[in-house]
């Protein structure tokens, strides 16, 4: 048996250790908002929070998620900037197709959580998931309206 704290609860699961952080959440738990884009930690569909860093699940053993804090799409409103993050997104009418957006979501709210007023070079360095759709320039301009929303 597994223990992992997942959007502030505490979940015990029974798999074994290395099994992807992403197949727990979405296969064993039921929380598919995170999504499954490549399996290479390319595309970064699958993001999730550990301890407020962006990290790809589908290439995180979950063992490796054990004693930290995880936070899903699902509650990334719990979190100050992250309800800030959605509402930029909301208001900017970022997704298209919307397959990508809760990792783009995810590291929007880590980039901005460790900074807070991000130059653009910021953002880019930042903000690497893939769009397949080609949002970039309104994921960006979401990015800079949280990062100055009151």
């Amino acid at each position: 048996m597994i223990e992992l704290t997942i959007n502030g609860t505490t979940r015990h699961v029974d798999v074994e250790g290395d099994t992807p952080l992403l197949w727990v959440l979405r296969d064993t738990l039921g929380m598919t908002g995170t999504k499954y884009g490549c399996g290479i930690a390319q595309c970064g569909a699958c993001s999730v929070l550990l301890d407020g860093q962006a990290t790809r699940s589908c290439v995180t053993p979950v063992e490796s998620a054990v004693g930290t804090q995880i936070t899903t799409i699902e509650a990334i409103e719990t979190l100050p900037v992250g309800k800030k993050v959605v509402a930029a997104w909301v208001g900017g009418e970022v997704p298209q197709c919307g397959y990508c957006q809760s990792g783009q979501v995810i590291a929007a709210t880590a980039l901005l959580q460790q900074t807070p007023k991000p130059t653009d070079e910021d953002i880019a360095a930042a903000m690497t998931n893939l769009c397949r759709c080609g949002t970039y320039n309104n994921i960006a301009d979401a990015v800079r309206h949280a990062a100055s929303a009151a």
